[in-house]
């Protein structure tokens, strides 16, 4: 595409070169440019790469997008100057990829938690109803149960010109629809901007990543960004965040939740061990549902996928006629028997809401004791940690205080900030360094119908120490011992 064409939705200034220069891709990564890209300047919290322009260039890049202008540019490389190179760089890659996402229907989720099995209950939906899906989010890009191949190299949500030839395979492949989990740091980074939402789904806002966002108020605005770009609302009326989308949201607003005033609701829930049973109420229309995955936030979780797939155009009784063909999703209450007659669980609870609502679900069912292993990642918010140490310690019959992903801090330092909000409860705790030594206790211990809960890691396969990242598995650790 020549780069005037590319420029045709962007305001900018040209401080030299040539518009009418051919341009391959959009770069933001000196190590992955390519002769005939256009590189984007972008300023971070701990790299300027406006200082790595020469590297670009030496690779190849024909073009420059620069929030400032910068000295000793080759003449013949086109230097483009915005306001803010972030938006410019997603506003640039749906031109290049020609608007891919108005080609489906694109659903948006937002929330501290449930964003992955959400986006996963609405692909197993679509997919049982012969509906070919796509899912971008922490699991990965995949069509269906399929990986594609990405470019994504952010944990969740991928950066704009990645995301954007993401949306473009999926609209090769004629997808019906696609589900992008929609972090906070993903829309305060721009990532997820110009791309044609047709729902933005609000799930739940409670205290998590502070470390990026400073304070709860922060943090809840990035997450409410994702409102201003999509036409309808699907929001969860349990949490008092909703009522902000409802007050200011233009389009349509759908609710969901446990409540009586809910449009979307849930009465005569039945918890179970590996499965939830309830009423779903819409307008006029009622069914009870039984599907085989524990845990009564997943009922919240279902009411917001069901809701997502009305919207998009589907049938009452269509959709919740593969309800019972749903599946669990991995590290997401994945539970396990063991040969003594307890079972385990991991979860990938990783914030002290998502911890308390794991446990407390659990206690609904729990015919003996519940063990309970865990840890705080490191370089993370160590506001938390106190926190979920105390609501570990009043949900649980005995827990185990270990590492999860402690980074560049000592485990030991992660472990007594935990350790301070348990000192004074009437808990029985005790503290393993070692996370595969503390799984492996706590399973020793077990009896029958006793409940083992490893938290934190969920569906993750390494362990991210000081030095390296080695393969780590909460389940195979389970599962090899049986």
């Amino acid at each position: 595409m020549k780069l005037v064409d590319l420029l045709k939705r962007t305001e900018y200034e040209l401080i030299q070169g040539n518009l009418d220069t051919d341009i391959n891709q959009i770069k933001y990564d000196t190590r992955l440019v390519e002769d005939g890209d256009i590189f984007i300047c972008l300023k971070g919290r701990n790299v300027d790469s406006h200082e790595r322009v020469s590297q670009a260039i030496e690779k190849g890049a024909k073009a420059l997008v620069v929030e400032r202008n910068i000295e000793g540019v080759p003449k013949n490389i086109a230097m483009i100057k915005v306001e803010d190179s972030r938006k410019e760089m997603a506003r640039l890659a749906t031109v290049l990829n020609h608007d891919p996402s108005k080609e489906f229907n694109l659903v948006g989720i937002t929330g501290t938690n449930g964003k992955t099995t959400v986006s996963i209950f609405i692909r197993d939906i679509l997919m049982n109803l012969n509906k070919k899906v796509g899912v971008v989010g922490t699991i990965g890009c995949k069509i269906n149960d399929e990986d594609i191949e990405s470019n994504k190299t952010t944990p969740t949500t991928p950066e704009s010109p990645d995301l954007q030839k993401i949306f473009s395979n999926m609209r090769e492949q004629e997808v019906f629809a696609t589900v992008i989990e929609a972090t906070s740091m993903a829309l305060e980074m721009r990532r997820v901007d110009f791309c044609d939402f047709n729902i933005g789904v609000f799930l739940n806002l409670t205290q998590d990543h502070l470390d990026d966002h400073g304070n709860m108020e922060n943090y809840k605005n990035a997450k409410l960004k994702l409102f201003n770009k999509c036409k309808r609302a699907l929001v969860n009326l349990d949490d008092s965040v909703s009522k902000e989308i409802i007050d200011t949201f233009e389009g349509e607003v759908v609710t969901f939740g446990l409540c009586d005033e809910a449009d979307i609701r849930a009465t005569n829930i039945e918890l179970a061990i590996d499965s939830v049973q309830f009423d779903i109420h819409y307008r006029n229309k009622s069914k009870t549902v039984k599907v085989n995955v524990p845990g009564k936030f997943t009922v919240s979780n279902l009411l917001a996928a069901f809701g997502v797939c009305m919207q998009i155009g589907l049938d009452f009784d269509d959709i919740l006629s593969v309800f019972p063909k749903i599946s669990g999703v991995r590290g997401r209450l994945e539970a396990q028997r063991m040969n003594n007659g307890a079972v385990a669980i991991v979860d990938y609870a990783h914030s002290p809401d998502a911890l308390e609502s794991l446990l407390e679900s659990i206690k609904e069912y729990a015919e003996a004791r519940i063990i309970t292993v865990f840890g705080c990642g490191g370089d993370r918010d160590n506001t938390k940690r106190p926190i979920m140490g105390c609501i570990a310690g009043k949900l649980s019959d005995y827990v185990i205080i270990t590492s999860d992903n402690p980074r560049s801090e000592e485990p030991d330092k992660i472990i007594d900030d935990i350790e301070a909000g348990m000192k004074g409860l009437n808990c029985n705790y005790e503290r393993i360094t070692n996370r595969e030594e503390a799984i492996i206790k706590a399973l020793k211990i077990s009896l029958n119908n006793d409940i083992i809960v490893i938290a934190g890691k969920g569906h993750e396969t390494y362990q991210i120490l000081k030095d390296e990242t080695i393969h780590f598995d909460d389940m195979e650790i389970i599962k090899n011992f049986g």
